[in-house]
């Protein structure tokens, strides 16, 4: 397989996406949640979540019915 797979650039963001999630939930369940990592994590999310959604829209060939 290629270093520039697509799928595997995928499946390493949506891991990652994954990672930050898990993170995400367990300072939102600590009792002095630090706001501003908090913050600095969802946006994160939201980046990879935009950088998985353009990736997987370079992958999906377009279909013209």
């Amino acid at each position: 397989m290629n270093d520039d797979d697509p799928r595997l650039l995928l499946d390493a963001l949506r891991a990652e996406h994954r990672r930050l999630d898990e993170e995400v939930e367990r300072l939102e369940a600590e009792s002095e949640v630090d706001s501003l990592e908090l913050a600095r994590l969802k946006k994160a999310k939201l980046r990879l979540k935009d950088e998985i959604a353009a990736v997987a829209d370079e992958t999906t060939p377009d279909i013209i019915a």
